[in-house]
């Protein structure tokens, strides 16, 4: 399973992280965030060690989902030292979101 992100660990989870961080926004009501849950699990494990994977419940945290601008769900960012380092907006093939976060290890 993913990371769970919050509020109040993002600081601590996603911009002190010294590996690139893939941080999924999705919600319990939202299908194409069920549609991504799987994949952000499987990429949990194949980066294990090299990146964090997580996930937050933008309904749980709305602090971290407005700071980002987060509007539209799933959306998910590739963060490497504190910044965001690259996006993705809706349900996408597994492929797309591994090949960027690929680069971000490059």
């Amino acid at each position: 399973m993913a990371v769970e992100i919050t509020d109040a660990n993002f600081e601590e989870v996603v911009l002190k992280s010294e590996v690139p961080v893939v941080v999924d926004f999705w919600a319990a009501w939202c299908g194409p965030c069920k549609m991504l849950g799987p994949i952000i699990d499987k990429m949990h494990g194949d980066y294990d060690g090299k990146a964090i994977i997580g996930k937050v419940d933008v309904d749980q945290n709305p602090g971290v989902s407005a700071k980002f601008g987060v509007r539209n769900i799933p959306t998910v960012l590739f963060i490497k030292g504190g910044e965001v380092a690259d996006k993705s907006v809706g349900a996408v093939p597994e492929s797309q979101l591994t090949s960027k976060l690929d680069a971000l290890l490059a």
